[in-house]
């Protein structure tokens, strides 16, 4: 166990040998600034004062060589050699309402959503606590580094499920699909994450998700509708792929009470090459939302989750609409 001073007010954390400076920092409450937590957004840069630290990733794309020269590091990378002494701007808002832990999951199920997408549900050993569309760190076996993977599904169900698609050639989704068994177990760590339902907001509710972005959608839509957000307001669900192939049934969806008559659902594909039999809307899916809300689309809370094109995508089309950016909700993790 090592301590961590925080130079602004001289108030100091513990960090367990086996942690980094971010994740210490939010299981002790303090705001450290941060999206992704695998060394590739830069948003819990700190400075470090003194002490001596080393990132877990050599080569995390966040991180430069004119961090190095002036002492920066990553938070979610750091793990400390000693007591150190750092320097950040603490945020209120990135303290959770459910500080995160370090929890053993086992497989209970493996259901096939797609032909590349699944839902992988753990049995959690501990409280398993989240607000809806927050996400877990995962670690594997076999494979080096946790990946950052949303839930699906709804606290107090003992589980924490995650609808994961098969990335070509990733080390970790192929031993999740591939090596992973019934009954094997992983480390969990979570949750993390700041982009999860606003309960107490009075505005319509927009879920733009791509690929396994639906995960932490999913999650939201579920607990609007268990929240009892949905008498007053609607839920627009947007989901795109390119191919028919890649469109979930909307049975999943289905089951979420107030599906059809407050929970709205539209599939899009991109390519429209050589999908003569698709009769849903073609295009990327954030253009689907904007023409299909209009105006509306501004007066929304915005929730999205894909990849880093659809992100800068959603984040450029929020921005010309004059959308208030503390509307939009995302974490970046991809």
């Amino acid at each position: 166990m090592t301590t961590i001073t925080i130079d602004a007010d001289s108030a100091e954390y513990d960090c367990a040998d086996d942690d980094t400076i971010l994740r210490a920092a939010l299981r002790a409450g303090h705001g450290m600034a941060y999206s992704c937590n695998v060394g590739s957004c830069g948003n819990c840069r700190f400075e470090l004062i003194e002490g001596s630290v080393h990132h877990l990733r050599t080569d995390p794309p966040a991180w430069s060589e004119r961090d190095l020269k002036r002492n920066r590091w990553l938070g979610c990378q750091a793990r400390p050699e000693g007591p150190c002494r750092i320097k950040f701007r603490a945020d209120p808002a990135y303290i959770s309402k459910h500080p995160p832990l370090v929890c053993t999951g086992e497989l209970v199920s493996i259901n096939a959503l797609t032909h590349d997408i699944s839902e992988f549900s753990f049995a959690i050993d501990d409280p398993d606590d989240f607000q809806a569309g927050q996400y877990a760190l995962m670690e594997l076996p076999g494979v080096t580094g946790a990946r950052a993977y949303s839930m699906c599904n709804l606290p107090g169900e003992g589980t924490w499920n995650f609808q994961i698609k098969r990335m070509p050639s990733g080390a970790a989704t192929g031993a999740l699909f591939d090596s992973l068994a019934i009954g094997a177990q992983v480390r969990l760590d979570g949750p993390y994450g700041t982009a999860y339902l606003r309960d107490q907001s009075t505005r319509d509710l927009v879920l733009l998700a791509g690929g396994s972005g639906l995960s932490p959608m999913v999650s939201i839509a579920k607990a609007a509708a268990a929240a009892g957000m949905l008498t007053e307001r609607k839920v627009h669900f947007f989901y795109g792929g390119k191919a028919p192939q890649d469109i979930i049934d909307e049975a999943i969806l289905a089951e979420i009470p107030g599906y059809g008559e407050r929970i709205f659902f539209t599939a899009a594909i991109s390519d429209a090459d050589g999908n003569g039999n698709w009769l849903g809307p073609t295009g990327f899916i954030h253009e689907i939302a904007r023409d299909q809300l209009g105006e509306a689309l501004t007066d929304c809370e915005i929730y999205f989750a894909g990849p880093a094109v659809m992100s800068a995508a959603v984040q450029k089309m929020i921005y010309d609409l004059k959308v208030p950016m503390d509307q939009l909700h995302f974490d970046e993790f991809y």
